[in-house]
C-alpha cells in the first residue's frame, strides 16, 4: 500500500508530462500575445526589436523554467512557489506567497478571464452590454463549469485542460497558416521602420514588460508537481518544452504580425486589437470573428489551468497547517482537494459581482514578479542551505541561469516602482495585508483537522 492509500490528503500520482505541459501552454497562452505588440509597435518602431523584445522575453522565461525544474524536482510535491519560499526563507514568506496566490494571483485573474470571455461573447452575439446581468451570469457559469470539471477528477480535468489546449493551438496554427497560404500580406514589412530616432532603453524595459506579461505562467505545471508520473523526467519535460512550444509559437505570431500590416499601421490606434487588425487586413472582416473565438478559447484555456493549480497552493498551505486544515482534505476515489478548489472559485465568484478584481490585477503585476524571482533566489539558498537534498535535474550554467532571471527580474521590478509608484506601492500593500492573518493565525488558529 503506498502512501497516498494510506493517508487520503496525499494527492495520488496521475498526471503526464503532456498533460502538465498542457497546463503550463494554457496558462501562458491569453490575451497578451493577442493584445500587446501594437503598444510595442508604437514605442519601439522597428520589427526586428520587436522580435527581440519577444525572443528576450522567452529566454527570461526560460530561464525560470530551468530553476523551477531542479526545484521542482527536488522537491516534487503540491505548492509550486509558495513551497520553495516557505523552505528557503521561512513560514512567513511563503504565506504571504500563497496569500497573494489566493488574493490576485489566481483567483483575480480568473475572474477577469470570466468576464473577458463573457465580453467577447457580447461581440459575437450582442446580449446585454459587457456591463449588464447577463454578462455576470455567462461569466459565472463558465467558471463553475470549469470548476466543475477539476472537482471530478484528474481525469476530467485533464481531458478538458488538453482539449482546450489543442483547440488553442489549432486554431492559432491555422490562423497564421491561412494568413500566410491564402492571406495578403509582404515579407517586406520586416524592413519597413518608423521614421524617429532610436528607442530609449526605458520604452525597450516597457516593452519587454509587455512581453513578460504574455509569458506570465510559464510555471504552472509545478503547481502540480505533487501528482505527476515519474516527476524527475515529467517536470523538466513539462516546463522547458512548453516554454520553448511558446516562444516559438509567439514568434510566429508576430511574424504574421509583420507579414501581414507594416509596423506603422500597427502602431496607428486602437493599439490593443492587434489581432483583429491583422486578420482583417490579411483574410477580411469575417477574420476578425475567429480571432474573437481564438481569445475566447485562450482565456478559457488559461482560467481551466489556474482552476487547477491554484487550490495547490492552498492544499500545501493547508498541509502546513498555515491555513485550516479541512483545505487540504481531500475527496472521492480522486482524491481531489475539492474545499481548496471550491474556495477558489467562491473568491473569484466574488470579485466577478464585485468587479473589484481589475483593480487588483494592475496592481499585482509587481509583486508576482517579485515572488517569481525570489522563488527562482530560493535555488541560490536551498543549493547552500540543503546540499544533501536530492536533485535529479540540476539547473544548467548554475549560477549564470538563476541570477540572469533574477538580475532582469530586479531591473524590470525597479523599473515599474519608478514609473508606477502608486500601483506598486498598492500591490505591496495587498501582499502585506496578509500579516495579520498570518499572526492570527498563529497565534489562536486550531491546527486540527477541522
Amino acid at each position: 500500500m503506498d502512501r497516498a492509500e494510506k493517508d487520503p490528503s496525499t494527492l495520488p500520482r496521475r498526471i503526464g508530462w503532456f498533460t502538465a505541459a498542457c497546463v503550463l501552454v494554457s496558462n501562458v497562452v491569453g490575451t497578451g500575445i493577442f493584445t500587446t505588440t501594437g503598444f510595442m509597435a508604437r514605442d519601439l518602431g522597428h520589427p526586428g526589436l520587436i522580435l527581440f523584445i519577444w525572443l528576450m522575453g522567452g529566454l527570461i522565461a526560460l530561464a525560470g523554467a530551468l530553476a523551477y525544474s531542479e526545484l521542482g524536482t527536488a522537491l516534487p510535491v503540491a505548492g509550486g512557489e509558495y513551497l520553495y519560499l516557505h523552505r528557503a526563507y521561512g513560514p512567513f514568506i511563503g504565506f504571504l506567497s500563497g496569500w497573494t496566490s489566493f488574493t490576485v494571483g489566481f483567483s483575480a485573474a480568473i475572474a477577469a478571464g470570466a468576464m473577458s470571455v463573457a465580453a467577447y461573447v457580447n461581440q459575437l452575439l450582442p446580449l446585454d452590454g459587457d456591463r449588464g446581468p447577463l454578462s455576470t451570469i455567462i461569466a459565472l457559469a463558465l467558471l463553475w463549469s470549469i470548476t466543475a470539471f477539476h472537482l471530478a477528477g484528474i481525469e476530467a480535468g485533464g481531458f478538458l485542460q488538453r482539449t482546450l489546449t489543442l483547440l488553442n493551438m489549432g486554431a492559432i496554427i491555422a490562423l497564421i497558416a491561412a494568413g500566410l497560404l491564402v492571406g495578403k500580406g509582404d515579407w517586406a514589412h520586416l524592413s519597413l521602420s518608423e521614421a524617429r530616432t532610436a528607442p530609449s532603453i526605458g520604452l525597450s524595459i516597457v516593452s519587454l514588460i509587455f512581453a513578460l506579461y504574455a509569458y506570465s505562467g510559464w510555471n504552472a505545471a509545478v503547481y502540480l508537481a505533487g501528482e505527476v508520473t515519474e516527476p524527475a523526467r515529467t517536470i523538466p519535460r513539462a516546463l522547458i518544452g512548453g516554454t520553448l512550444f511558446v516562444t516559438l509559437l509567439y514568434l510566429a505570431l508576430n511574424g504574421f504580425y509583420f507579414y501581414a500590416l507594416p509596423v506603422t499601421d500597427l502602431a496607428t490606434p486602437p493599439l490593443l486589437p492587434v489581432a483583429d487588425k491583422v486578420a482583417v487586413a490579411s483574410l477580411g472582416v469575417d477574420a476578425a470573428r475567429f480571432v474573437t473565438m481564438i481569445l475566447c478559447l485562450s482565456i478559457t484555456g488559461a482560467m481551466s489551468a489556474m482552476v487547477w493549480a491554484g487550490p495547490r497552493v492552498y492544499y500545501a498551505m493547508a498541509k502546513d497547517k498555515l491555513i485550516p486544515a479541512y483545505f487540504c482534505r481531500t475527496s472521492g476515489a480522486q482524491r481531489t482537494p475539492v474545499y481548496a478548489i471550491f474556495l477558489q472559485s467562491l473568491w473569484a465568484s466574488v470579485l466577478i459581482l464585485s468587479g473589484s478584481f481589475e483593480q487588483l490585477l494592475i496592481y499585482s503585476g509587481t509583486v508576482l514578479m517579485i515572488f517569481s524571482a525570489l522563488a527562482v533566489g530560493a535555488l541560490l539558498v536551498l543549493r547552500r542551505k540543503e546540499p544533501d537534498l536530492p536533485r535529479p535535474y540540476r539547473t544548467p550554467l548554475y549560477p549564470f541561469v538563476p541570477v540572469f532571471f533574477i538580475l532582469m527580474s530586479i531591473v524590470i521590478i525597479w523599473n515599474v516602482v519608478s514609473e508606477r509608484p502608486l500601483e506598486s506601492g498598492m500591490g505591496l500593500a495587498t501582499v502585506l495585508a496578509g500579516t495579520p492573518l498570518y499572526l492570527i493565525w498563529q497565534r489562536f488558529g486550531d491546527t486540527r483537522n477541522f
